[in-house]
């Protein structure tokens, strides 16, 4: 890795810890947002970088949808028992269980939309005032339009023609009681800048980043993981396949693609090579033109 990257890349990293750092200064009760994919991954090993020697002074937040890959939910206990951080499951089959959510149905059910309700409800009961994402504003045309720190009403509902100016790297951390941001000290990093910084500091990840043969269904161009979740078609097959994952999501909306990119110098000159993002695969953003902003709007990360 010549020195050029490396500069840039350090440079992206002292803006996130710094922004990381305002968070705690700012904030009472913060937390991290956990979900156990490559960018939250990523601002776990920031974090930790942010307070060392001290340990990571918030706890992290999953909402389990109850549809994860067991790959994921594996990792998770094992980096919240490394770091020794405490660690807040929001459960949306509980939700759905007292009535604050709805299951879909149909063969394309998601419970993606659900997670809205289950966080909302998360960060009420334990107070929390800033939740620290791992979003960025490459990923999708919504996210896009975020700041580094993203105001939330008293409902948890983001305004995207409502926010507040960022200049200079000052931060407005202001608010009424009842409101809460979200805030993505990552916001500036490109995937490309993910895959190449998780190579340089050599951070640990999920196997399904990494090419694997795995049973898979092909629905509507999107290649899916076979699993209980997905009900099959008429006339849908299960075929074996050498995939791997770019955003690690619920079972049922994750979309793979096929790959031979089994270590991260092949996923670095794959993904300089794509012209696909990585959330095109995601089912879940296909259902509209708007649907992660729709979403957003609603209280989703």
């Amino acid at each position: 890795m010549n020195n050029y990257i490396v500069n840039h890349l350090r440079e992206l990293e002292s803006e996130a810890i710094f922004v990381i750092r305002e968070i705690s200064a700012q904030f009472e009760n913060p937390v991290l947002l956990f979900s156990g994919g490559k960018d939250s991954i990523l601002l776990v090993h920031l974090a930790k970088k942010a307070f060392y020697p001290a340990k990571i002074p918030f706890p992290l937040v999953h909402i389990d949808t109850g549809n994860n890959f067991p790959e994921t939910i594996s990792f998770r206990d094992d980096l919240v028992n490394k770091l020794g951080v405490r660690l807040i499951v929001g459960s949306v089959q509980e939700s759905i269980d007292k009535g604050r959510a709805k299951e879909e149905t149909g063969s394309d059910a998601s419970r993606n939309s659900l997670q809205i309700v289950t966080l909302l409800d998360t960060l009420d009961e334990y107070k929390v005032d800033a939740a620290l994402g791992g979003a960025r504003r490459d990923e999708e045309k919504a996210r896009a339009k975020e700041r580094f720190f993203s105001h939330r009403d008293e409902f948890g509902q983001w305004d995207p023609k409502n926010q507040r100016p960022e200049l200079w790297n000052l931060f407005n951390g202001r608010k009424n009681f009842g409101e809460h941001f979200r805030v993505f000290p990552i916001s500036n990093w490109t995937e490309m800048d993910v895959w190449e910084y998780i190579k340089l500091e050599n951070i640990d990840l999920p196997s399904l980043y990494f090419s694997h043969q795995r049973d898979c269904i092909v629905r509507n161009g999107v290649i899916l993981a076979n699993s209980k979740f997905i009900k099959l078609k008429e006339g849908e097959k299960v075929v074996n396949m050498t995939v791997r994952f770019r955003t690690c999501g619920d079972m049922p909306i994750t979309g793979a693609i096929e790959s031979e990119a089994d270590d991260l110098t092949k996923i670095i000159k794959e993904i300089a090579t794509t012209r696909v993002t990585e959330r095109g695969g995601r089912a879940d953003d296909k259902r509209a033109e708007t649907a992660m902003e729709d979403r957003k709007k609603q209280g989703y990360f």
